[in-house]
């Protein structure tokens, strides 16, 4: 069946919702009214005209039609039509006839053989009332006709659970994809019609996209770990399909009323299943708190403020040196809106000025300290000595100092993997700022001071991700500095969880180490996100490939692989994801000497010498090494 000119569509879709109700309750009466009398005369083979047999066909088609909008038939949209709305005629008809029914027995009306007659009206309305609406279906919205559209992009759903049925029915109403199977690894499934679509085993995929053209896949299984989602991916890759999420059932419909689907984040291959946080930890240092968060428009920073809010502190200090960052954190905790009772505090400052830290931490009485300002880019601040070292280990020594004068009980330093044994400045000043802190707890036990150390975090300013992201969307190269380089990775709201849990444990002058995973070669990581795409590597084995991988070259200061611990030993803590490192610490007193050699040679930008006198005071610091 042909749709209706697109003149007489758009009259159609455009009626009020009332006006399009009216139509229907019209047209369902006379569907009724005619299954009636057409019933008397296939069992009588005449049409009956005598007034009982009429007031009975009245009666059926107003009873039967205020039954249906008893039963919600009229509210249902004919675009989104489905079982329920089956249901509803059903049962409209069922007490039509039953109405019908009542009334020749109570009345005494000679029907003659009445069951035969009620029988065939019920299955002629059934019919009726189906059939006129799927074909006004199939004339109004052609779109929704699974044939009706080869414009559709074709696409396969992987899970035939309640997401995976829900997502089917919502993509045939649609004008943009076309359903045509669902995938499920359950045996009991495969088969069966769920949402019109066939149930098949993951091994059908192949023949799937032969047939149709598919193109994309999409996964429906909100409730899935990291873990399966991960193997599924890995089992499709090779298919060259565009990899699509479902996230969750809330995130089904945007504001909209359009699909809201995202594409696969590798966050969701590289990242790992959770573990349920320790409440008295992550509300240790927190509940109840004035807490200062430095750099807090940074990735960890701004992901820190997020998750303190939740936990309720006193107040929250943003400190920031940028001012958009730190508009956009305030501005989004604001908006939010989730715990009002938290003060908000936006402080524009440098860590770097010790006077404006001590007023700021006596001013709204900090108890506790994350200290997440700092340079992080390793080429950047191989470039600019000076003043990474100003900001990463001086501005740490500043705010230190500060947080004892002011009586803070607990700093927090976020470190990093770069710190041991630095090939670059920018791990050299992060082991330097872990040093001052440890040595300062040997001088200020009222403060305890404690280090959390990790590798990358997913999504973070200076992440690989980002970066081969926005190289694949321009159609390529990803740059790639060494083919055999390794990192480890972290999604930035689990680093953030377990720094608050790790801030919380131990001893002042604790380095806690996170447990990062397995690492992950960049260049496997590389690939695997051209064929998030649906596209393939260019190389020599493969020369009509879509995207090439270019090896650049390591840049000053990096290193092939990171590495967590300097002298390899740690212990385990009450968390199974945080370790204790032990490592090897700095008198007081030959810290204060070597930050004071440090000072003069930075004032007479010497490279060499400020290369030396860190050197000397972080021994394992590799200028060379690489």
């Amino acid at each position: 069946m042909p749709p209706l000119p697109f003149p007489l569509r758009r009259l159609f879709i455009g009626l009020p919702r009332r006006g399009k109700q009216a139509l229907a309750m019209a047209a369902d009466a006379c569907l009724l009214l005619a299954a009636f009398h057409v019933a008397l005369w296939l069992r009588f083979e005449l049409f009956f005209f005598n007034r009982y047999y009429l007031w009975l066909s009245l009666l059926a088609c107003a009873g039967g039609v205020v039954a249906l909008a008893a039963l919600g038939l009229y509210r249902y949209v004919l675009r989104y039509m489905n079982e329920r709305v089956m249901l509803s005629i059903a049962g409209g008809i069922a007490i039509s006839v039953m109405m019908v029914t009542a009334a020749s027995l109570f009345f005494r009306i000679p029907l003659g053989l009445s069951r035969g007659v009620l029988v065939i009206y019920g299955l002629l309305a059934l019919a009726g009332l189906l059939g006129t609406r799927m074909l006004a279906r199939r004339m109004l919205f052609p779109g929704t006709h699974p044939d009706a559209s080869d414009m559709r992009v074709p696409v396969v759903i992987y899970g035939a659970g309640g997401a995976g049925s829900q997502l089917a029915t919502a993509l045939r109403a649609g004008p943009h994809y076309r359903p045509v199977a669902l995938l499920d690894d359950d045996r009991a499934k495969h088969q069966l019609v769920i949402a019109g679509l066939r149930v098949r085993p993951p091994s059908d995929l192949p023949a799937l996209i032969d047939k149709y053209g598919v193109r994309q896949l999409l996964i429906a299984i909100p409730s899935a770990s990291r873990t399966r989602i991960r193997g599924i991916v890995e089992s499709v890759e090779r298919y060259r399909l565009r990899i699509r999420l479902v996230p969750s059932l809330k995130e089904f419909v945007d504001q909209s009323g359009g699909l809201r689907l995202r594409d696969i984040r590798i966050e969701d291959l590289l990242g790992r299943d959770p573990v349920e946080p320790i409440p008295d930890l992550l509300h240790r240092c927190v509940r109840g708190r004035s807490v200062l968060v430095s750099g807090a428009g940074g990735s960890i920073g701004s992901e820190l403020c997020r998750q303190i809010v939740a936990l309720r502190p006193r107040r929250l200090v943003l400190f920031e040196i940028s001012e958009p960052a730190l508009y956009a954190i305030e501005h989004e905790l604001r908006q939010a809106g989730q715990h009002p009772e938290v003060e908000l505090v936006a402080v524009l400052g440098s860590v770097r000025d010790e006077a404006q830290c001590l007023a700021r931490l006596r001013e709204f009485g900090v108890q506790t300290i994350y200290h997440a300002a700092a340079y992080k880019h390793v080429p950047i601040v191989e470039r600019n000595i000076v003043e990474g070292l100003q900001t990463n280990a001086f501005g740490t020594l500043t705010m230190a100092r500060a947080a004892v004068q002011a009586g803070v009980q607990d700093f927090v330093l976020i470190s990093t993997d770069k710190a041991v044994r630095p090939a670059n400045v920018m791990g050299a000043s992060k082991r330097l700022a872990e040093l001052i802190l440890q040595a300062y707890a040997q001088r200020h036990p009222a403060t305890r001071f404690s280090m959390v150390r990790f590798g990358n975090v997913l999504g973070s300013s200076g992440s690989v991700v980002p970066l081969f992201h926005r190289q694949i969307r321009a159609g390529g190269p990803l740059t790639l500095t060494h083919p055999d380089i390794t990192r480890y990775f972290m999604t930035i709201p689990e680093a953030a969880q377990l720094v608050l849990q790790a801030g919380a444990m131990g001893e002042s002058g604790s380095v806690f180490v996170l447990d990062m995973g397995e690492p992950v070669r960049i260049r496997d990581l590389a690939e695997r996100m051209i064929h998030m795409y649906g596209l393939t590597v260019r190389d020599g084995r493969r020369p009509d490939g879509d995207i090439e991988i270019r090896v650049t070259g390591l840049r000053p200061g990096e290193k092939l692989y990171e590495e967590l611990l300097i002298d390899a030993e740690a212990v385990d803590t009450a968390h199974p994801r945080i370790m204790r490192a032990r490592e090897h610490e700095l008198p007081y007193g030959e810290l204060l000497e070597g930050m004071q050699a440090l000072q003069a040679a930075m004032a007479a930008a010497d490279p060499a010498a400020i290369i030396a006198a860190l050197s000397r005071l972080v021994p394992e610091y590799s200028p060379s090494r690489s």
